[in-house]
């Protein structure tokens, strides 16, 4: 590439975390490659970072089949708004992020428009469908997975793969010491801390805010003193939590994010399924996971989903080390009764935090943002600026 190269990244995440990943994967970008800049849809981390987000992804993070039909016209819109600006803006790398449905027809039509396309977060093939990979592998140019058992199959599919690490890896810890985050955040005093993890969707607040929120009452019923903080995600609307959290009878305090210093003082979580389940294990903080999805999508997912488990401690370690309460079961009385145990019993939170502990030697040392850094530079460095971007940049000097 020449020296004075300003390449451009396009960058599309459509979720929460995978506008954290996208975030960090530029930022490091940008240590290899001060002039690169960078496009795409996103959040407010990725805006931090110094991407121009032209699309915010506020509100497009839907799961299942029912929920994606019932925002289907806006996802299309927003996805077709995409796919122009990718072959008009001809980045010099398109980077896909998780979101798996709408980052393969823009990858797709990003690949017919001859330009270069990393796909990071490939999806779970081998938890269901695991025909997509040859599919994805005719969109994308490279694959960048975050678990050392997904190369294989990529390769047997000759799809360009390369394993990144996972970008939790060596990043989930605290910055305070216990005792020092307890204070920050108001939290000391006597008895148990609790917190809820919703989730980053709105369909996931209406869905699972009301259960954990009755099932912290009937903990407050049966452990004394114990008490609950709430995560809310920075691309929520603060108001979606506040008018639930304001109708219970329970105090609940609520925190901006998944703050690590906070999570490491809590002696247990109820989450959502998804990328909070792996922070929480990699923090060592016992856990019950649960999660529940409209009828239809349910029985769907149960009739092509490949494995016995939903979160990601499970999945890595291929057994249940923490409960998991799907859909009619992820009810107050099995979730305050499984988290009750974990407050009152040590020999079995200690045997949880021991296999959570595991988890974290399975994900490897980490590096994984700067990993993904690398594999990106190298796929800017592969060729030089499209031809069409060269001139305008010649012209400019």
């Amino acid at each position: 590439m020449p020296e004075q190269a300003s390449p451009l990244v396009m960058l599309v995440a459509g979720e929460a975390s995978g506008d954290r990943h996208a975030a960090s994967l530029f930022t490091e970008l940008r240590k290899q490659i001060p002039r690169v800049r960078g496009i795409g849809m996103g959040g407010p981390l990725m805006r931090a970072a110094g991407v121009d987000i032209v699309q915010d992804s506020s509100g497009l993070a839907v799961i299942g089949v029912a929920e994606v039909v019932k925002h289907y016209a806006e996802i299309r819109r927003v996805l077709r708004g995409m796919q122009s600006l990718a072959c008009e803006r001809r980045p010099d790398l398109l980077v896909c992020v998780d979101y798996k449905e709408f980052n393969f027809h823009l990858a797709r039509k990003a690949k017919a428009c001859g330009l270069k396309v990393l796909f990071y977060v490939g999806p779970q093939f081998w938890a269901w469908r695991p025909g997509r990979v040859r599919a994805y592998g005719r969109v994308v140019s490279h694959m960048a997975v975050i678990f050392p058992f997904e190369v294989p199959h990529y390769q047997a599919a000759g799809v360009p793969v390369t394993y990144v690490g996972h970008p939790l890896a060596g990043k989930v810890q605290a910055a305070k010491t216990r005792e020092e985050a307890l204070r920050a955040h108001g939290l000391q005093g006597e008895g148990p801390i609790v917190a809820l993890l919703p989730g980053s969707r709105v369909n996931e607040i209406k869905r699972l805010l009301p259960v954990m929120l009755e099932s912290a009452k009937q903990l407050a019923r049966r452990v004394p003193h114990v008490r609950f903080i709430l995560a809310r995600s920075p691309s929520l609307d603060q108001a979606l939590l506040r008018d639930r959290v304001e109708q219970t009878s329970v105090p609940v305090q609520m925190i901006d994010g998944i703050d690590y210093d906070v999570l490491q003082c809590c002696d247990a979580a109820i989450t959502s399924s998804g990328t909070a389940t792996l922070e929480i294990a990699l923090l060592g903080v016992p856990m019950v996971i649960i999660y529940r999805l409209s009828a239809f999508s349910y029985w769907l997912g149960r009739l092509l989903v490949s494995i016995p488990y939903i979160g990601l401690p499970n999945i890595l370690s291929g057994r249940p080390i923490v409960r998991e309460f799907i859909q009619h079961a992820a009810n107050p009385s099995n979730i305050a009764g499984e988290i009750e145990r974990i407050l009152t019993d040590p020999v079995y939170s200690q045997q949880m935090r021991d296999d959570l502990g595991r988890v974290r030697e399975i994900l490897g040392p980490g590096g994984g943002s700067e990993n993904l850094a690398n594999l990106a530079a190298h796929l800017l460095q592969e060729e030089t600026l499209h031809p069409d971007r060269q001139t305008k940049e010649a012209l400019g000097r």
